[in-house]
């Protein structure tokens, strides 16, 4: 089967598969403050890791957005230069799934899903405080991308990773973290998630040896 991204109802599919294909993706549970100092909480799940001296984390809010601008946890980032990814997990997905609401600016997420605060060390937004990993980040710059349809917007934005927090409970005995201790979930197509249960390691080839 070959499709276009635009044309695949050509090809009987019911919806476009490039999300299905692409995955399992990590989820950015953002947490950021507004100007006003309103608690955001907002799940993505075009997120990922892209540098990591120092370490640089995006997420890319695109999507429709409000009629009004973009959305809340891009401009909060963007305003206040700061924002926290939490890591949702097999147990919080329940409150995870309630805060992709689309609740107006000045109602906090985190009081409609009934989540726990905690400050954090380097950046004034809360992280989450039952999420075993949240990575303090300070915003360092917003990218656009041609956006089509009824899109109002492409963009990611990037942020350097200045703090960390790691429950206890995800690190093993010889200082390794491991999620199967913690079950991080990740996003599929459709509305279908995956849970990281299970490992394997494959070690790296050594190459040629130099002469």
């Amino acid at each position: 089967m070959f499709i276009e991204p635009n044309q695949h109802k050509a090809h009987g599919l019911p919806y476009n598969p490039f999300k299905a294909l692409v995955a399992p993706r990590p989820i950015a549970w953002i947490s950021s403050l507004s100007a006003d100092g309103i608690v955001n909480v907002a799940p993505y799940s075009f997120y990922n890791a892209v540098a990591d001296q120092p370490p640089i984390v995006f997420f890319a809010p695109n999507g429709p957005s409000r009629k009004d601008g973009v959305k809340d946890s891009q401009r909060n980032a963007e305003e206040t230069g700061e924002f926290v990814v939490n890591v949702p997990t097999w147990d919080l997905r329940g409150e995870m799934n309630e805060t992709s609401a689309p609740l107006p600016a000045d109602v906090s997420e985190a009081e409609v899903a009934g989540l726990k605060l905690a400050p954090c060390e380097k950046v004034k937004p809360p992280r989450l405080a039952d999420a075993p990993v949240s990575l303090e980040c300070r915003y360092l710059q917003t990218v656009e991308f041609p956006a089509e349809g009824t899109m109002r917007g492409n963009f990611v934005v990037f942020g350097q990773v200045v703090g960390i927090h790691i429950a206890d409970s995800a690190v093993t005995s010889d200082g390794m973290v491991d999620p199967t201790r913690y079950k991080p979930i990740a996003r599929l197509g459709y509305m279908d998630y995956t849970v990281v249960e299970s490992l394997f390691a494959i070690e790296r080839p050594k190459g040629a040896q130099a002469p």
